[in-house]
């Protein structure tokens, strides 16, 4: 049965995704001091290595372990990069390099803070003549990318890409 008005109704399609977050800085002593606990903690998934995580060192964690913010330019930076993939693979794009270095700005005032902009500078490698359609494809990408659509504040990409040269022997 079709929905009022003749239109055929969509479902959506959800995903769920569970993770576990545990605070492992609670051996080093309990919240008595903001100056003295530890933001140590852990990221968990069922069948993955748990990731170590701290907070940005401004906000007193550990600068060798993730942090949050870093983990927010990360997911918008590897989603763009498989939804990239998945449009070259489907045009027959041979893509032979991928590197990204991601930028993000947060803004905090007032003890709050929010993100205000993130930046991917692809620099993307294939082995094919369509450079220029393999740099629209980043466009369509951004547009698929399911983190970026997720975000309030401007995702965007400065892409590079060219065509890789066979080095001679």
């Amino acid at each position: 049965m079709g929905a009022p008005g003749g239109r055929s109704m969509i479902r959506a399609r959800e995903h769920a995704y569970e993770t576990r977050v545990v605070w492992s800085g609670a051996s080093q002593g309990p919240t008595t001091s903001y100056a003295a606990y530890s933001r140590a903690h852990t990221i968990e998934a069922d069948g993955k290595p748990s990731l170590a995580g701290s907070a940005d060192p401004v906000f007193r964690g550990d600068a060798s372990l993730w942090n949050p913010e870093e983990m927010l330019v990360a997911a918008l930076s590897t989603c763009h990069l498989l939804s990239y993939l998945a449009l070259c693979a489907l045009e027959g794009i041979a893509v032979t390099a991928y590197r990204d270095r991601a930028t993000g700005i947060m803004s905090e005032m007032s003890g709050a803070g929010k993100f205000v902009s993130v930046v991917l500078r692809p620099e993307v490698e294939i082995d094919d003549e369509r450079v220029e359609r393999a740099t629209a494809l980043h466009e369509k990408a951004h547009a698929q990318c399911f983190i970026a659509n997720s975000v309030n504040f401007p995702v965007e990409h400065q892409a590079v890409v060219a065509r890789r040269v066979e080095s001679a022997s």
